[in-house]
């Protein structure tokens, strides 16, 4: 791990000694690879919505036993046993709990007093403002180059927003910028916004310590800067993900056909998490409630994980969808977190000096 080269106050904050974060990709951020980036300096996020608590509490402990760095875990504010993990994460002394979703102010109330830091993803600025004002630690915000959820707004235009109106609120906290980064000219730009540092998904999902499948990192090497989609046709919100055959099927096929295949892996969701039918259906409530989500959203809601699984972790890219972010098309090579970090953050300190010889 390089020395420190950029201090920030969300390095500060969080006590990592670079501006990186990796972030809670669901089927992918697994301990190996929070583990990897933590000790490479940044901030790893473990994805727990696609776990059960069982199988989180299992990862935080191997995490800890593989670093001695701060780590985050990414939590489901909707989820019925939100308040469990939240515990869990007290227990263990997890540093960082980011959030899909906004947490509810005692929630939130509850980890601060644990010391622990409370970072939601936010998708607009009025939201910023108002989880700012809940005592949310920073925020991190994806622009629509970011893969799995997005909007439609690109991070160049949501980046300063979100600040500004911070700003204008007289909220200071740190923002993370996410959606479109890969490399040290990124960070530096980011920072240049006004950003206390950079999430990446897919970059690093593209890893050696990923614990994704070789054949599937080949299929994603392959890929062009034209070759994701956004589709609304997997769980009824906007969803980047790489082009495949099979997403090409669900965009050209009707809600009607897609009936029965979101029904079996609905129960295969339940059958992997242990889940009951009453717990399943507690989420569903909430998530209606929180998202607004109609019934035929929701289904494929809980359709998801499992199509997510299917490639990301079985390898079967005909069954499965594969989220990516556009940078996917700019990337041919697998790194190690160690190796990727330090590049990023060397290849920032060098464009920062660099832009300095501008002044006059």
């Amino acid at each position: 791990m390089i020395e420190q080269l950029i201090r920030t106050p969300f390095t500060d904050l969080v006590g990592v000694r670079h501006p990186v974060v990796q972030t809670g990709m669901g089927w992918v951020s697994g301990p190996r690879l929070v583990s990897g980036t933590a000790n490479a300096g940044g901030l790893g996020i473990l994805a727990s919505a696609t776990m059960t608590f069982a199988e989180l509490e299992a990862a935080i402990v191997e995490v800890k036993g593989r670093t001695d760095q701060p780590f985050g875990v990414n939590l489901r504010a909707d989820a019925a046993d939100a308040p469990d993990r939240c515990q869990l994460l007290i227990d263990h002394g997890v540093k960082v709990a980011s959030f899909a979703l906004a947490p509810k102010p005692e929630l939130i109330a509850k980890l601060k007093e644990h010391g622990i830091v409370v970072m939601p993803s936010i998708g607009a600025a009025k939201h910023a403002v108002k989880v700012a004002s809940w005592g949310a630690d920073a925020v991190m915000v994806q622009g629509g180059e970011g893969g799995g959820h997005t909007g439609p707004v690109p991070t160049t235009l949501l980046l300063p927003t979100v600040l500004d109106a911070l700003l204008d609120s007289g909220a200071d906290i740190p923002v993370v910028a996410a959606g479109g980064f890969f490399d040290g000219r990124g960070l530096a730009a980011a920072l240049s916004y006004g950003a206390g540092g950079i999430g990446m998904g897919t970059r690093f999902l593209l890893t050696q310590d990923s614990a994704v499948p070789d054949a599937v990192k080949r299929l994603y090497l392959e890929k062009g800067l034209t070759d994701t989609v956004v589709t609304a046709k997997v769980d009824g919100m906007p969803h980047r993900m790489l082009r495949t055959e099979l997403v090409e099927e669900l965009e050209g096929t009707s809600a009607l056909k897609r009936l029965g295949p979101t029904m079996r892996r609905t129960l295969e969701f339940k059958r992997t998490s242990g889940m009951s039918w009453a717990g399943l259906a507690k989420d569903g409530r909430a998530m209606k409630k929180a998202q607004g989500r109609s019934l035929g959203q929701m289904a494929l809601a809980a359709n998801t994980p499992m199509m997510l699984k299917a490639g990301l972790v079985d390898g079967d890219t005909s069954a499965g969808v594969l989220a990516s972010g556009q940078v996917v098309g700019v990337i041919d090579e697998l790194p190690s977190c160690e190796d990727l970090i330090n590049r990023v953050v060397r290849q920032a300190a060098d464009e920062i000096r660099r832009t300095r010889s501008y002044l006059v």
